[in-house]
C-alpha cells in the first residue's frame, strides 16, 4: 500500500460510495483521506461510514484520515407562488421578511442579520450567482434593489453577499450537533464552512479543544483580508473554489488560489485545494483537458492535497476518478520542471532551532543521497516541518499516537507508522530502519537521516539530527 506520489488525495463519500467494497476500492486506488459531508446523510449513515473506513483501515495497517466537513450557515430566499418566477434585468426586486409567497418584484429573505449589514451598491447573488441584484436602499427588514443580471429564480435557492461581513457565527445549532457526533466518532479532521473572520476560527479551536485537527474552509472574499491570521489559527486550510468562485471573479480565483497555496506553505500548514477538480468525471470516464490541467496546477503550487467531491459522491465513474487524480499527481511529480520549481518555491527555516535541524535534515539526505528522512513525532510537529521543506526522499513518520498519524495522512510527502513507544533515540533509531526497511523504503547498507525530539514526548523539540547506516 505504500504510495508512489507526495500529494494526497481525498475523496467524498456519499450514495455512490458507501459499501465496504466500493470504499475499500477507491482506498486501493489512492484515496488518503474520507470525507464526510454532513449537508447530506443522517448521523446513522455517516456512523456507518465511519465504521467501514475504519475497517478497511485495520485490514491494511495503513492510517487513513476521516474529514468530517460541516455544513455552516445557509442563506436562501423563500418560496414563489407556482415555484418560480422570472426576474428581469434592470427591473426592481424587493427581498424583505414577509412569509408570503413571492412573484416578479419580491421574494422572502428571512436572515435578518443580511438586512442589518447591507449597504447601497452591495451587491445580492441568488442561485450561485445566476441572478445578480445591486442594492439600492435598505430597511430595518427589507432590501430595495435593482436586477443587474436577470434569469429565471426556483425555491429556496441560495443566496450570497460577497460585499458584506454579516454578524452570524459560523457554526449553527445543526453544525454543533454535528461537530459532537463527528468528536465522539473519532473525526481526525473537522472542515469549518463560512469563515469570515479570524475570530471564527479562534472560537471554533476554543470548542474543539485538540480533539480533532480544524481545517479552515477558505471560501469568504472577507476571509482573505485575516489570512495571515487564519492560518495561523488553524491546523490545515481548504481552498474552497465553490463559493469562492461565486463571491468572487472568476478570473480572481486562480490568483487567490495561489495567495492561500503560499501563505500555507510558509506556516507549515497543510493545504487542500477542493471543488470540481474533475467535474465532468461525475457522467463521463475521462476528465476535459482542462481539468487535467487544474488538478496538476494545483501540485505544481505545492499543495498537499487535492479533493473529490461529487466526483466520488455521487459520480457514475467514482474508481476512475480516483485513478485519474493519482496519475495526474504522479505525471506531474515525475517532471523534472517540478522539482526544480519545488527547490525555487523551498521555505526558509523559521529561525528557531526545531526549524534548523529539519532544514538541514533535508539538506544532509539530499547531499549523502540517503534513501528516507525517518521523523518520529508525538503531536506531529516534526513531521509537518519536514513536509514543509518538500525533500526529495520519502519521508516516513514514526508515531506512538494513532490519531496523530491519521491527521498526517493529509500532509504532503508523508507516509506514517505508528509504532510502540520507545525509552531512548537508540531504540528509536534502530525501531525506524527496520520499519523503513518493512515497509519497502530502505534496503540493507543504505543511509537514512532521522530526526526527532528528545526527550520524547514535548511537542515542537526537534533538537537531534542522525545518519545511519541500515
Amino acid at each position: 500500500m505504500r504510495r508512489r506520489r507526495n500529494a494526497k488525495i481525498i475523496a467524498t463519500l456519499g450514495p455512490a460510495t458507501r459499501t465496504t467494497r466500493q470504499i475499500e476500492t477507491l482506498h486501493r486506488r489512492g484515496a488518503d483521506v474520507f470525507r464526510l459531508n454532513f449537508s447530506h446523510g443522517s448521523h446513522d449513515e455517516l456512523k456507518a461510514l465511519i465504521g467501514i473506513v475504519r475497517k478497511i483501515e485495520r485490514q491494511h495497517g495503513r492510517p487513513i484520515a476521516i474529514l468530517t466537513d460541516l455544513q455552516g450557515p445557509k442563506l436562501r430566499i423563500g418560496t414563489f407562488g407556482g415555484g418560480q418566477a422570472t426576474l428581469r434585468t434592470g427591473e426592481k426586486f424587493r427581498l424583505d421578511m414577509s412569509r408570503a409567497a413571492g412573484d416578479g418584484r419580491r421574494v422572502s429573505l428571512p436572515h435578518k442579520e443580511v438586512f442589518a449589514a447591507l449597504e447601497p451598491k452591495h451587491h445580492v447573488l441568488l442561485d450561485d450567482g445566476r441572478v445578480r441584484l445591486r442594492v439600492e436602499h435598505r430597511g430595518r427588514d427589507y432590501a430595495e434593489t435593482r436586477v443587474v443580471t436577470g434569469g429565471v429564480l426556483s425555491d429556496h435557492k441560495g443566496v450570497n453577499v460577497p460585499d458584506t461581513v454579516l454578524a452570524m457565527k459560523a457554526l449553527t445549532a445543526k453544525d454543533r450537533r454535528d461537530l459532537r457526533f463527528a468528536l465522539d466518532n473519532g473525526a481526525d479532521w473537522v472542515g469549518l464552512s463560512f469563515i469570515q473572520r479570524a475570530q471564527d476560527v479562534a472560537e471554533f479551536r476554543k470548542i474543539v479543544k485538540g480533539r480533532a485537527g480544524i481545517m479552515a474552509k477558505l471560501e469568504k472574499p472577507s476571509a482573505m483580508d485575516e489570512l495571515d491570521e487564519i492560518v495561523a489559527l488553524s491546523d490545515a486550510v481548504m481552498v474552497a473554489r465553490g463559493d469562492l468562485g461565486v463571491e468572487m471573479p472568476p478570473e480572481a480565483v486562480p490568483t487567490v488560489q495561489k495567495q492561500i497555496i503560499r501563505h500555507c506553505r510558509e506556516a507549515g500548514k497543510p493545504v487542500v485545494v477542493a471543488t470540481q477538480m474533475l467535474e465532468s468525471m461525475i457522467r463521463s470516464p475521462a476528465p476535459t483537458r482542462a481539468e487535467a490541467s487544474d488538478v496538476a496546477t494545483a501540485i505544481y503550487d505545492g499543495a498537499d492535497a487535492v479533493m473529490l467531491s461529487a466526483e466520488t459522491a455521487v459520480g457514475a465513474h467514482a474508481p476512475a476518478a480516483v485513478t485519474m487524480m493519482e496519475r495526474i499527481i504522479r505525471r506531474v511529480e515525475g517532471d523534472p520542471h517540478y522539482r526544480s520549481i519545488t527547490e525555487a518555491s523551498r521555505e526558509e527555516a523559521l529561525g528557531n532551532d526545531a526549524d534548523a535541524i529539519t532544514a538541514a535534515a533535508r539538506t544532509v539526505a539530499h547531499t549523502i543521497s540517503a534513501a528516507a528522512i525517518l521523523t518520529y513525532t508525538t503531536s506531529g510537529s516534526t513531521t509537518l516541518r519536514a513536509a514543509r521543506q518538500r525533500p526529495d526522499v520519502p519521508l516516513i513518520c514514526l508515531t506512538g499516537n494513532r490519531n496523530t498519524a491519521r491527521r498526517l495522512a493529509l500532509a504532503w510527502g508523508v507516509h506514517a507508522v505508528v509504532t510502540g513507544d520507545v525509552r531512548s533515540f537508540d531504540e528509536m533509531v534502530r525501531r525506524a530502519a527496520r520499519l523503513a526497511s518493512s515497509e519497502g523504503f530502505v534496503h540493507k547498507g543504505q543511509k537514512v537521516v532521522v530526526t526527532a525530539g528528545v526527550p520524547f514526548g514535548t511537542p515542537g523539540a526537534t533538537n537531534v539530527l542522525r545518519i545511519y547506516t541500515v
